[in-house]
């Protein structure tokens, strides 16, 4: 490669005073949980409302926030739901933590979303639920997806871990009558380290799921009245006081990644070799978690090293995630009567991403035209050498 300067990208997480004095905010209140304080309350409501839904829940982590959904929904042992091979690990293991066999189908090799067809051939008896994840930010087909749920009565949850703040056909995530989860880990558009919120279209399956996020606990209840099975994933008031400021801010970075995606995918789309992520008219609004591309026919081997020279030349390179049935925690709770050439046979669509693929932090879209220029340039080059 080139010896050049290093592009210059903005740190991640972001932070200003707004949660400095949140921080403080929370802890001058006294209580630091949230059954006592009041930045988890007011942080749900604040959120909720961005994405508009009647009500949101903020839990510990984004794989909780997964699996709560889903308990809530009624998976549990004997039932099968439907996952993109192509995500990251949590979309499967939430509902293999419930006993339940995640069903693996292929994804759009434009797009990386869940292939609809594929979804629909996958439906059995046994599957309840589909779980589109909005590759990227970029928003899954709901409105095929839609149908799919109405044909076959299946409901839709959305993993929207990399999707907050996005849009399909100008509506939000929960205004898409399905259930949602998000996570805010350190690297998420908005992050308190770790985190995780559920929306969810009606009190009934918000009131279940507070009860199952605070050890089937009513938030009343002084008696130790455990109404149902649940586990302990509530978020503590620090945590919100952060994202509260960071939920501020999302708009003006959507704005920002927004433009500087459009540059970035035409600067790849001039290399030679390299083919990025492809969008949908419909998803009006995408968050752009991840600028994601692809080197076709790339080995794995050789995309990887691939990686590690970008990384080496300064950019916040990754390799794309592993399909989910190649990772060995799939296997310990998967159906018995599959096997990886089986499914791979299944997923050639997964299989050239998840060897191909390449991805880059979203804080690449924050920085200057210049350092996106500067950073199609590396990846010419590195491709270029190869």
């Amino acid at each position: 490669m080139n010896a050049r300067p290093a592009p210059e990208f903005p740190s991640w997480p972001q932070f200003d005073d707004s949660e400095r004095a949140g921080l403080i905010r929370a802890l001058e209140q006294g209580q630091w949980w949230r059954m006592g304080g009041s930045e988890v309350n007011s942080f749900e409501r604040e959120f909720a409302d961005f994405h508009g839904s009647p009500h949101a829940l903020a839990v510990t982590n984004g794989t909780h926030a997964l699996e709560l959904a889903l308990q809530v929904m009624g998976v549990g042992p004997g039932h099968e739901v439907i996952v993109p091979a192509f995500t990251f690990i949590s979309s499967s293991q939430a509902a293999q933590r419930l006993g339940a066999v995640a069903v693996p189908v292929d994804v759009d090799l434009d797009t990386y979303n869940i292939d609809v067809a594929a979804a629909a051939a996958a439906v059995t008896p046994r599957t309840k639920a589909i779980m589109p994840v909005h590759m990227a930010g970029l928003f899954a087909d709901m409105d095929a997806l839609g149908k799919l749920s109405a044909d076959t009565g299946v409901p839709l949850l959305q993993d929207a871990a990399h999707a907050q703040g996005a849009r399909w056909q100008g509506k939000r995530v929960g205004e898409l009558g399905s259930i949602a989860a998000f996570s805010f880990q350190n690297g998420k558009l908005m992050t308190a380290g770790e985190g995780g919120a559920v929306l969810f279209p009606d009190e009934e399956s918000y009131e279940l799921g507070f009860l199952r996020h605070s050890c089937g606990r009513a938030r009343t209840d002084r008696h130790y009245i455990h109404q149902t099975s649940g586990s302990n994933m509530r978020m503590n008031e620090f945590s919100a006081a952060v994202l509260r400021a960071q939920l501020a801010r999302i708009d003006d970075h959507t704005a920002i990644r927004d433009q500087r995606w459009a540059l970035i995918s035409r600067l790849l789309g001039e290399i030679d070799g390299v083919v990025p992520q492809g969008t949908d008219p419909r998803a009006d609004r995408n968050s752009h978690y991840m600028a994601m591309f692809r080197v076709p026919g790339i080995t794995e081997e050789a995309r990887n090293e691939l990686v590690d020279t970008l990384v080496a030349a300064g950019l916040p390179a990754f390799s794309a995630f592993r399909a989910i049935y190649r990772t060995p925690a799939f296997w310990e709770m998967a159906a018995p009567d599959t096997t990886v050439e089986r499914l791979a046979e299944l997923c050639p669509n997964t299989e050239a991403i998840s060897a191909e693929g390449i991805w880059l932090h979203h804080r690449v879209l924050l920085a200057s035209e210049d350092a996106l220029h500067a950073t199609a340039e590396f990846i010419a080059d590195a491709v270029a050498a190869r």
